[in-house]
């Protein structure tokens, strides 16, 4: 069997995944996994991936989970182009040191204002402090200032002139916050413009195909009270 991705285009990191496979014309099976129905956390799927998470990814008889661990399996296995995980020690450190930040910092922030703008109060009904969102709100602002000035700074990209992994995942990550009604590019001349290169390296088209699920995802309708309470236990300890 050959490769198989599991995800749903909901999640930042699947779509990450997801452009960066078709955007290299990486034959895959798309295995898709359905997270507001719970498809992740059924027996069926902890067979691909025990921690019940996406993307996964199977090869064969190899499986691995975790975007970043995948994104890197899929750069060196197929011929890309050099500019997505430089061989060039220090412009491929660069991209390291944004991978590194982008979890504590950026996923995090870009995670909780989806939720606490569309998550909780649209799809499982739970009410959310306007204290609480306005808090988020302002750490938004502070990690795109951090985005602009320790990474972006005059470059055409994140680490460089070329578009790389760093910018796949950035990019993914804004788009929560967009899909959550956030001007997230307002006010920010240089990150709107980063955003179109990024879409034009990328493809407009397959840009727009990898978020059309996330930009709807404000019109998502109430959870089924099933599912809700599945999901909650666990979705509460995401965001703590």
């Amino acid at each position: 069997m050959g490769l198989e991705l599991y995800l749903d285009l909901l999640s930042q990191p699947c779509r990450a995944v997801y452009i960066f496979a078709k955007r290299n014309g990486i034959p895959f099976e798309l295995r898709p996994v359905e997270l507001r129905k719970g498809q992740h956390l059924s027996d069926a799927f902890a067979q691909v991936n025990p921690l019940k998470k996406v993307p996964a990814l199977r090869d064969g008889d190899f499986t691995l989970t975790y975007s970043v661990a995948i994104l890197l399996y899929l750069n060196r296995k197929y011929k890309v182009p050099d500019h997505w995980y430089p061989q060039d020690l220090q412009a491929c450190a660069r991209v390291d040191e944004y991978l590194a930040c982008s979890h504590d910092s950026q996923r995090r922030v870009c995670l909780f204002l989806i939720y606490k703008k569309v998550m909780f109060p649209v799809f499982l009904g739970e009410p959310v402090s306007p204290e609480m969102l306005a808090a988020t709100l302002a750490e938004l602002d502070a990690t795109l200032q951090l985005l602009e000035d320790k990474f972006l700074q005059n470059k055409a990209f994140l680490t460089g002139p070329h578009i790389s992994l760093a910018d796949l995942i950035a990019i993914t990550e804004l788009m929560h916050p967009v899909g959550a009604g956030c001007q997230v590019f307002e006010g920010r001349p240089k990150l709107a413009a980063w955003r179109q290169r990024v879409e034009a390296a990328v493809g407009k088209d397959l840009f727009q195909e990898a978020h059309e699920v996330i930009l709807k995802a404000k019109d998502s309708p109430p959870a089924d009270p099933i599912i809700k309470q599945k999901l909650m236990p666990r979705v509460l300890a995401m965001i703590q």
